[in-house]
């Protein structure tokens, strides 16, 4: 079953997805899903419209985020991004066994929804719901350490041991890489920023990837920039889809330094170095060497140039521990979670947790 098992890790931002068993998800879109009007309804009803995949550039303004902070707040659109995952995943018209991460923040009626979509609308005939992160450590090829998964929506820090969760030690910090997101589009248009441009949001998205980076300094990496002249330095200038060139400020520069101190950007605390240090020290004092000497830094967001080498002077600076502090950071750690699913896959000590068909009917008659 490992073999063609399909592994979905739908993020705020992304959903990833793919067979078992590959080094990486075979599909990674965005977590976006719009509405078309039909001539049954044009207006701006959700009733009766075409869902579909993405943003339509002919309706610019009816796209939506199925899933928020974690939070699924459209079912259907949920369904539909599944849907169309498991359409691709097909096998002689078969459709395959499925696994779907979780995310910790989860009401206890999403798992009935989740089960009642897999089983009785897109007709999976066995299903697993994996923890998000404890998918991620499983990643990383440990059983013990620290993770911290910084994406879209959510930054989460977790402390596990023997492959188990320590209790009351996880921390969950709602800003991420969308309040990234949302700084540089308000910084770099102003009062004429607008989430539902496309132009606005490539520009933003390229940016991200292209020119930001994790200061080890605020400070200095500010004076060295202000010292700069204008123009000398190409780094700094950025070239937008419309041909006109503009050039980068040195807070835009930096704006990864949202994750280190976020006060200066207006966002509530803690940074991620203090969460971890908080989250180690609510644990008991002999594992605490043992967690902070294995950090594990997966997400989208720790792939900004020197995000890993502040936060281990960050974690050196706090002590929170006699042992030195070891970021773990695997080059694929942007899909750790999808990557520890995969891993799970083939593992005979979860076969206990995957739930068939037959057994969610039998569970429903209960």
């Amino acid at each position: 079953m490992a073999a063609r098992t399909v592994i979905i890790d739908h993020g705020s931002g992304f959903l990833k997805a793919g067979t078992a068993g590959w080094n990486e998800p075979q599909m990674v879109f965005p977590n976006i899903v719009n509405y078309l009007p039909c001539k049954e309804n044009p207006g701006p009803s959700y009733a009766r419209r075409r869902v579909s995949l993405g943003i339509d550039i002919c309706h610019p303004d009816t796209f939506s985020y199925p899933i928020e902070r974690g939070r699924i707040l459209n079912w259907e659109g949920v369904q539909y991004l599944w849907s169309f995952v498991l359409e691709n995943h097909k096998r002689e018209h078969e459709v395959p066994p499925v696994i779907i991460t979780e995310t910790p923040l989860r009401e206890p009626a999403d798992r009935k929804k989740m089960l009642e979509i897999l089983f009785e609308l897109l007709h999976v005939p066995s299903v697993l719901l994996a923890d998000q992160l404890q998918m991620s450590l499983y990643a990383s090829g440990l059983l013990t350490g620290v993770v911290v998964d910084s994406g879209y929506g959510l930054t989460r820090v977790q402390p596990f041991h023997q492959g188990r969760p320590l209790p009351a030690s996880g921390k969950t910090l709602e800003f991420a890489g969308q309040d990234l997101s949302a700084y540089l589009l308000k910084s770099l248009f102003k009062e004429d920023c607008d989430r539902r441009s496309l132009f606005q949001l490539e520009t933003v998205a390229i940016t991200q990837m292209n020119k930001c980076y994790v200061p080890q300094n605020l400070g200095e990496a500010l004076d060295f920039r202000e010292r700069q002249k204008s123009g000398l330095d190409e780094s700094n200038t950025y070239q937008l889809p419309d041909g006109s060139r503009v050039e980068l400020t040195p807070m835009q520069r930096v704006a990864p330094e949202m994750f280190f101190s976020p006060q200066v950007f207006e966002q509530p605390g803690p940074s991620i170095p203090r969460a971890i240090v908080e989250s180690v020290e609510s644990c008991e004092i002999s594992l605490r060497p043992l967690l902070v000497s294995h950090v594990m830094a997966c997400g989208g967001n720790t792939l900004y140039p020197g995000f890993t080498k502040r936060l281990f002077g960050e974690l050196m600076g706090d002590r929170v521990s006699s042992t030195k502090a070891t970021v773990w950071a695997g080059s694929n750690r942007n899909f750790s979670v999808w990557l520890g699913a995969s891993v799970v896959a083939h593992l005979s000590t979860y076969q206990s947790e995957w739930m068939s068909r037959e057994e969610y009917g039998e569970h429903r008659r209960m």
